[in-house]
């Protein structure tokens, strides 16, 4: 069973307790509960960008709760992909240099040529010199999931990624991320307030103060 715990001035507290969860290999699945349910401290744990203080994580075939910052740091690299609500691109890098960042950190010779190709999926093929200034919130998002699509990710976990976009636009950014998704037949794990973006996964887990209180397809 998952758990984490942190330490507060009124003592220690349980952000996630007893929680155990199975994603299959090209699922889909929605995670959705209020504010301070667990929802992102989750996602940080199967990701390997945070440490349980209970329990165990396997991703890929690798227990991260066996290997250090670095190791999982490597397997993060080889297996996933993160799209985020506020985007977090590099604001001195032009589209084309955000998206190619984690094929040129892992050595790869051809990161300008998959990088164009994948912006230009998300259409951004004129906009591939601007600065994240120079785009909108849309397009700002879009070269945020060419950015985690170049390496072909096994698994891609998504936080509000529609959280700062109106509505239309956060529409048309959820289409593009599920085609995408399915193209390449990675599992997408979605943090979300959306109904109706979370009826779109094949399964929605519901947090409540830390514990799994749901899972449905």
């Amino acid at each position: 069973m998952l758990g984490k715990q942190v330490s507060s001035p009124e003592g220690t507290l349980a952000i996630l307790d007893d929680v155990s969860i199975a994603i299959s290999r090209g699922e889909t699945v929605a995670v959705m509960g209020a504010s301070g349910a667990g929802k992102s401290t989750l996602l940080a744990l199967l990701a390997g960008l945070d440490e349980p203080t209970s329990g165990r994580v396997s991703l890929a075939g690798n227990d991260l709760t066996a290997l250090d910052e670095d190791g999982r740091a490597a397997v993060r690299a080889r297996h996933v992909g993160f799209v985020f609500q506020s985007f977090h691109l590099v604001p001195s890098l032009t589209a084309l240099e955000n998206a190619m960042l984690p094929l040129e950190l892992a050595g790869r010779s051809d990161a300008r040529a998959v990088a164009l190709e994948v912006l230009a999926k998300v259409g951004l093929a004129g906009r591939v010199g601007h600065y994240p200034r120079q785009l909108s919130g849309g397009e700002q998002q879009r070269v945020a999931i060419a950015r985690a699509f170049v390496t072909r990710p096994d698994v891609l976990f998504a936080d509000e990624p529609t959280g700062n976009l109106d509505a239309a636009t956060g529409a048309r950014i959820m289409d593009l991320l599920f085609g995408l998704n399915a193209d390449a037949g990675a599992t997408l794990v979605l943090v979300t307030h959306d109904r109706e973006l979370a009826a779109r996964c094949g399964r929605v887990i519901r947090l409540d103060a830390g514990r799994v209180i749901a899972q449905a397809a």
